[in-house]
């Protein structure tokens, strides 16, 4: 089925519901949303685009991202969605990789990737976008198959060049109804605010609010302002927001210096990366039970645990430190299991692979079957992390394989370390990577963001109340800020090469 007809349900019975926003000024109704999308997808077709090809989005977060995507769909498209953050002629390597017949693309964008790709573009904020949306609609969503391409995702490439997720209408259905059974409600009163990159998590999530006819909120700065997101909420109310747990920790601050209380906040989804309980332990005592955590990847798109509100907020259940621990239990569409390095299921409370399948798993990796073979095995995506399943269902992780640590033959995971570095007061972030040791294989050190100046004695013995002493770092590096990528992601792979550095 085509992600487009679900626009167009909404908009035939509430053509003058607001839709789109920027900021407090609403830019589209339903009925004007649908018919500016199939105004787009009778002009990509008059541009030879037909169902299967691919259109690139490198665009920040404006009112006619949406537009755009769901043009793209109505004409039996496949949306490559780009990170605004990404420098153009990284923009140009996934648009030729993915072999894309066009890209939309936003002011300040441009021109940059214009420089860089003779792919035929079009900036959505100029003149050009309006003779786009100019002709009468003359289109109707092309009749599309379960199991064909929608969205082809770029993984983020920390290791190397990103691989191209094919991401189907089948996985797209799934993620959307697994999302109301497991993660949250959605009403025509609800808002979705976009302070995150809508090439990622945050913008696929627009899925479940468009289908119930929710507003869609673009805030006016374009990207993740505290005192705006505050404000906006208790403008709009019933606000859905998805946040990094980078995100969720800043809120928190800025709130808590500011007086704040997230008046207007109904759900925060947060996800993407590790969320350390300190953290969500003070959000939740400041914001209120409003937070759930979902679990996945780009091969099984934000569906693969879910972590529920109540489970989050219970401080109760004996239990509840273990499991706000957890990224919570399998999401409807989805098996979950821990595997050896064979992919042979482990038994409970065994660390091994966190393994997944079902509907929403993808099909492969765009061109790259030897990717996709390791990935996909017997049915089963090997998602390259660490964890453990409880007895009662709850999935904990550990750490990507990659990041594991091998001292003297025993494995650390720096999770753990990380966890308890965090309950120090002084410790503001921190980042635990191994570091090549010539007779234990590798010793922990620890990169840490401080309030005031680091005293390692002091966490050395903060560190040895917490945590077996085997596990306590060796080292501590006191450092600015930690390095991330465009997603927020601590990049370790950067600290070993600072640790490389210092070495030589």
């Amino acid at each position: 089925m085509n992600l487009a007809l679900w626009l167009e349900r909404v908009a035939q019975v509430a053509l003058e519901r607001p839709a789109i926003f920027l900021g407090q000024t609403c830019t589209e109704t339903y009925g004007s949303f649908f018919e500016k999308a199939l105004r787009v997808a009778g002009w990509l077709h008059t541009q030879g685009i037909k169902p299967g090809d691919r259109v690139g989005l490198f665009m920040k977060n404006v009112p006619e991202y949406l537009i755009a995507q769901y043009g793209v769909w109505a004409a039996g498209g496949v949306v490559v969605p780009i990170n605004a953050k990404l420098h153009a002629r990284e923009a140009a390597w996934i648009l030729e990789n993915a072999e894309a017949h066009f890209c939309f693309t936003s002011k300040g964008l441009h021109a940059a990737l214009a420089k860089v790709t003779t792919l035929s573009c079009l900036d959505v904020t100029s003149s050009d976008w309006r003779n786009v949306i100019a002709p009468a609609p003359v289109f109707a969503p092309v009749p599309r198959q379960a199991d064909d391409l929608s969205w082809l995702f770029y993984t983020s490439g920390t290791t190397g060049r990103p691989k191209g997720v094919m991401i189907t209408n089948r996985m797209l259905h799934a993620m959307a109804l697994s999302y109301f059974a497991d993660v949250d409600e959605v009403t025509g009163e609800d808002t979705a605010l976009y302070a995150a990159p809508m090439s990622h998590g945050a913008g696929i999530y627009n899925l479940m609010h468009v289908m119930k006819g929710a507003r869609h909120v673009l805030p006016a700065s374009g990207g993740f302002d505290e005192a705006e997101i505050f404000a906006l909420a208790r403008y709009h109310k019933r606000v859905h927001m998805f946040c990094a747990p980078t995100m969720v920790k800043r809120m928190t601050e800025v709130a808590k210096e500011t007086g704040e209380t997230g008046e207007g906040l109904r759900t925060i989804v947060y996800g993407g990366g590790p969320m350390y309980v300190a953290d969500i332990v003070e959000a939740v005592d400041h914001f209120g039970p409003i937070f759930v955590q979902i679990y996945g990847q780009g091969e099984c798109p934000m569906c693969i645990s879910a972590l529920s509100r109540s489970d989050v907020s219970d401080r109760s259940h004996v239990d509840w430190q273990a499991r706000l621990a957890s990224v919570g239990r399998a999401q409807s569409v989805v098996e979950l299991a821990i595997g050896d390095e064979q992919g042979r299921p482990l038994p409970a409370g065994t660390v091994g692979e966190i393994m997944a399948r079902g509907d929403a798993v993808m099909p492969g990796y765009w061109n790259n079957p030897e990717a996709s073979a390791k990935t996909i095995v017997n049915g089963w995506l090997m998602t390259g992390d660490m964890g453990t399943l409880s007895d009662d269902g709850y999935l904990t992780l550990k750490d990507r394989s990659k990041d594991l640590i091998i001292s003297g033959g025993t494995n650390i995971y720096p999770r753990e370390v990380e966890e308890a570095l965090l309950l120090h007061p002084d410790v503001v972030e921190v980042s635990v990577v191994g570091r090549p040791h010539p007779e234990w294989g590798e010793d922990v050190v620890a990169f840490v963001v401080c309030r005031g100046a680091l005293d390692e004695d002091r966490l050395d013995a903060h560190c040895l109340d917490q945590i077996a002493r085997f596990k306590r770092p060796k080292a501590y590096y006191e450092i600015r800020e930690l390095p991330k990528n465009n997603y927020g992601k601590v990049l370790k792979t950067e600290l070993r090469k600072q640790l490389e550095t210092s070495n030589d």
